[in-house]
Protein backbone atom coordinates (compact mmCIF):
# COMPACT_ATOMS: atom_id res chain seq x y z
CA UNK A 1 0.00 0.00 0.00
CA UNK A 2 1.20 3.19 -0.58
CA UNK A 3 2.29 5.82 1.80
CA UNK A 4 0.10 8.69 2.56
CA UNK A 5 0.57 11.59 0.96
CA UNK A 6 -0.34 14.84 2.54
CA UNK A 7 -0.28 18.51 2.15
CA UNK A 8 0.46 18.92 5.69
CA UNK A 9 -1.47 21.73 6.00
CA UNK A 10 -3.50 22.51 9.02
CA UNK A 11 -6.59 23.22 6.81
CA UNK A 12 -9.90 21.56 5.93
CA UNK A 13 -9.89 22.00 2.54
CA UNK A 14 -5.98 20.30 2.41
CA UNK A 15 -7.09 17.10 4.74
CA UNK A 16 -10.11 16.83 1.94
CA UNK A 17 -7.52 16.85 -0.91
CA UNK A 18 -5.46 14.53 1.01
CA UNK A 19 -7.84 11.55 0.74
CA UNK A 20 -9.57 12.67 -2.45
CA UNK A 21 -7.69 14.83 -4.37
CA UNK A 22 -5.29 11.96 -6.28
CA UNK A 23 -6.62 11.15 -10.38
CA UNK A 24 -9.48 8.91 -10.48
CA UNK A 25 -10.47 8.62 -6.70
CA UNK A 26 -13.79 11.15 -6.98
CA UNK A 27 -14.55 9.31 -10.29
CA UNK A 28 -14.44 5.99 -8.09
CA UNK A 29 -16.74 7.21 -5.97
CA UNK A 30 -19.26 8.26 -8.53
CA UNK A 31 -19.23 4.67 -9.84
CA UNK A 32 -19.73 3.59 -6.40
CA UNK A 33 -22.93 5.82 -5.77
CA UNK A 34 -24.33 2.83 -7.74
CA UNK A 35 -23.99 0.68 -4.43
CA UNK A 36 -21.45 -2.53 -4.86
CA UNK A 37 -19.01 -2.95 -7.97
CA UNK A 38 -16.73 -5.86 -8.58
CA UNK A 39 -13.33 -4.75 -9.78
CA UNK A 40 -14.17 -5.74 -13.50
CA UNK A 41 -17.36 -3.85 -13.45
CA UNK A 42 -15.40 -0.63 -11.79
CA UNK A 43 -12.43 -0.73 -14.30
CA UNK A 44 -15.01 -1.17 -17.52
CA UNK A 45 -16.92 2.31 -16.25
CA UNK A 46 -14.05 3.79 -16.05
CA UNK A 47 -12.43 3.97 -19.07
CA UNK A 48 -8.82 5.02 -19.23
CA UNK A 49 -7.68 4.19 -16.16
CA UNK A 50 -4.75 1.52 -15.87
CA UNK A 51 -5.30 -1.83 -13.76
CA UNK A 52 -2.40 -1.06 -11.06
CA UNK A 53 -3.80 2.71 -10.61
CA UNK A 54 -7.22 1.33 -10.10
CA UNK A 55 -6.21 -1.32 -7.46
CA UNK A 56 -4.08 1.64 -5.88
CA UNK A 57 -6.58 3.97 -5.56
CA UNK A 58 -8.81 1.09 -3.76
CA UNK A 59 -6.61 0.34 -1.24
CA UNK A 60 -6.13 4.17 -0.42
CA UNK A 61 -9.95 4.41 -0.45
CA UNK A 62 -10.11 1.62 1.96
CA UNK A 63 -7.24 2.95 4.15
CA UNK A 64 -8.76 5.85 4.27
CA UNK A 65 -12.22 4.53 5.37
CA UNK A 66 -14.24 5.76 2.11
CA UNK A 67 -14.68 2.07 0.92
CA UNK A 68 -15.35 -1.17 2.53
CA UNK A 69 -14.54 -4.75 0.37
CA UNK A 70 -16.87 -7.57 0.88
CA UNK A 71 -16.87 -11.23 -0.62
CA UNK A 72 -20.60 -11.93 -2.00
CA UNK A 73 -22.20 -14.91 -0.93
CA UNK A 74 -22.74 -17.75 -3.10
CA UNK A 75 -23.53 -18.29 -5.54
CA UNK A 76 -21.83 -14.44 -6.63
CA UNK A 77 -18.83 -15.73 -4.61
CA UNK A 78 -16.94 -11.99 -6.02
CA UNK A 79 -15.47 -9.76 -3.70
CA UNK A 80 -17.44 -6.52 -4.20
CA UNK A 81 -16.14 -2.60 -3.46
CA UNK A 82 -18.68 -0.41 -1.83
CA UNK A 83 -19.26 3.16 0.13
CA UNK A 84 -18.86 3.54 3.72
CA UNK A 85 -20.97 6.37 5.27
CA UNK A 86 -18.13 8.68 5.07
CA UNK A 87 -17.75 8.30 1.10
CA UNK A 88 -21.46 8.29 0.54
CA UNK A 89 -21.09 11.89 2.44
CA UNK A 90 -19.32 13.05 -1.23
CA UNK A 91 -22.35 12.92 -2.86
CA UNK A 92 -23.14 16.57 -2.39
CA UNK A 93 -19.32 17.41 -3.23
CA UNK A 94 -19.70 15.28 -6.73
CA UNK A 95 -22.94 17.11 -7.28
CA UNK A 96 -21.57 20.89 -6.18
CA UNK A 97 -18.12 19.65 -8.61
CA UNK A 98 -20.73 18.43 -11.88
CA UNK A 99 -22.82 21.66 -11.36
CA UNK A 100 -19.47 23.95 -11.42
CA UNK A 101 -17.79 22.08 -14.55
CA UNK A 102 -21.45 22.61 -16.45
CA UNK A 103 -19.27 25.35 -18.08
CA UNK A 104 -16.33 22.91 -19.28
CA UNK A 105 -18.41 20.26 -20.63
CA UNK A 106 -19.10 21.47 -24.17
CA UNK A 107 -19.85 19.54 -27.18
CA UNK A 108 -18.57 15.94 -26.64
CA UNK A 109 -15.24 15.45 -28.20
CA UNK A 110 -14.48 12.37 -30.42
CA UNK A 111 -12.49 11.03 -27.57
CA UNK A 112 -14.96 11.22 -25.16
CA UNK A 113 -15.91 7.96 -23.44
CA UNK A 114 -20.15 8.32 -23.00
CA UNK A 115 -22.00 6.20 -20.27
CA UNK A 116 -25.70 6.44 -19.91
CA UNK A 117 -25.58 6.39 -16.03
CA UNK A 118 -22.63 9.07 -16.07
CA UNK A 119 -26.27 11.64 -16.54
CA UNK A 120 -27.22 10.37 -13.25
CA UNK A 121 -25.98 12.61 -10.96
CA UNK A 122 -27.18 15.82 -12.79
CA UNK A 123 -30.69 14.72 -13.33
CA UNK A 124 -30.60 14.22 -9.06
CA UNK A 125 -31.39 18.16 -8.34
CA UNK A 126 -34.67 18.17 -11.38
CA UNK A 127 -35.98 14.88 -10.32
CA UNK A 128 -35.85 15.96 -6.49
CA UNK A 129 -38.77 13.76 -5.12
CA UNK A 130 -39.53 10.39 -3.66
CA UNK A 131 -39.70 7.15 -6.18
CA UNK A 132 -37.76 5.47 -8.47
CA UNK A 133 -37.23 6.99 -11.96
CA UNK A 134 -35.92 5.38 -14.88
CA UNK A 135 -34.52 7.04 -17.74
CA UNK A 136 -34.25 5.58 -21.03
CA UNK A 137 -31.01 6.65 -23.62
CA UNK A 138 -30.22 6.14 -26.91
CA UNK A 139 -26.85 5.31 -24.92
CA UNK A 140 -28.02 2.83 -22.66
CA UNK A 141 -30.91 2.75 -19.83
CA UNK A 142 -30.10 3.86 -15.74
CA UNK A 143 -32.38 4.27 -12.92
CA UNK A 144 -32.42 6.42 -10.01
CA UNK A 145 -33.14 6.89 -6.39
CA UNK A 146 -33.39 10.92 -6.07
CA UNK A 147 -34.29 10.48 -2.45
CA UNK A 148 -32.15 7.96 -1.06
CA UNK A 149 -29.88 8.64 2.12
CA UNK A 150 -28.55 5.14 2.51
CA UNK A 151 -28.97 2.72 -0.48
CA UNK A 152 -27.59 3.26 -4.23
CA UNK A 153 -27.85 6.62 -5.45
CA UNK A 154 -28.61 5.23 -8.78
CA UNK A 155 -27.96 1.95 -10.82
CA UNK A 156 -27.47 0.61 -14.54
CA UNK A 157 -29.84 -0.69 -16.37
CA UNK A 158 -33.70 -0.75 -15.95
CA UNK A 159 -35.32 0.09 -12.60
CA UNK A 160 -35.58 -3.52 -10.19
CA UNK A 161 -39.38 -3.06 -9.64
CA UNK A 162 -42.04 -1.23 -11.34
CA UNK A 163 -40.92 2.45 -11.54
CA UNK A 164 -42.90 5.69 -10.42
CA UNK A 165 -41.91 7.48 -13.21
CA UNK A 166 -40.02 6.95 -16.41
CA UNK A 167 -38.32 9.55 -18.47
CA UNK A 168 -37.59 8.77 -22.22
CA UNK A 169 -35.51 11.45 -24.60
CA UNK A 170 -32.03 11.86 -26.87
CA UNK A 171 -28.47 12.45 -26.17
CA UNK A 172 -28.84 16.11 -27.37
CA UNK A 173 -31.35 16.76 -24.70
CA UNK A 174 -29.91 14.63 -22.11
CA UNK A 175 -26.56 16.81 -22.97
CA UNK A 176 -28.44 19.96 -22.94
CA UNK A 177 -29.91 19.04 -19.22
CA UNK A 178 -26.42 18.47 -18.07
CA UNK A 179 -24.77 21.60 -19.36
CA UNK A 180 -27.29 23.81 -17.52
CA UNK A 181 -28.70 25.14 -20.63
CA UNK A 182 -32.41 23.15 -20.64
CA UNK A 183 -34.70 22.51 -17.83
CA UNK A 184 -36.42 19.58 -17.35
CA UNK A 185 -39.52 21.21 -16.94
CA UNK A 186 -39.18 22.62 -20.24
CA UNK A 187 -38.08 19.88 -21.82
CA UNK A 188 -40.95 17.69 -20.56
CA UNK A 189 -43.34 20.37 -22.02
CA UNK A 190 -41.75 21.04 -25.20
CA UNK A 191 -41.87 17.49 -25.60
CA UNK A 192 -38.45 16.67 -25.93
CA UNK A 193 -38.59 14.08 -22.66
CA UNK A 194 -41.45 11.58 -22.50
CA UNK A 195 -42.90 11.28 -18.94
CA UNK A 196 -44.73 8.48 -18.56
CA UNK A 197 -46.23 6.41 -15.31
CA UNK A 198 -48.82 6.76 -12.87
CA UNK A 199 -46.88 7.93 -9.83
CA UNK A 200 -47.19 11.37 -7.92
CA UNK A 201 -43.40 12.33 -9.62
CA UNK A 202 -44.50 11.39 -12.96
CA UNK A 203 -47.59 13.26 -12.68
CA UNK A 204 -45.69 16.31 -11.50
CA UNK A 205 -43.17 16.31 -13.82
CA UNK A 206 -46.14 16.08 -17.02
CA UNK A 207 -47.78 19.08 -14.95
CA UNK A 208 -44.50 20.78 -15.18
Amino acid sequence: MSPRRSYDQYCSAARALDAVGDRWTLLIVRELLAGPRRYTDLHADLPGVSTDVLASRLKDMERDGLTSRRRLPPPGAAHVYELTPRGRALLPVLRTLGEWGRAELGEPRPTDAVRAHWFALPLLGPLAGDGLVEVRLEKGVFHLYPRDEEGAVYGDGPAPREPDARLALDSATCAELARGELDLADAVREGRVTVTGDGPLAKSLREG
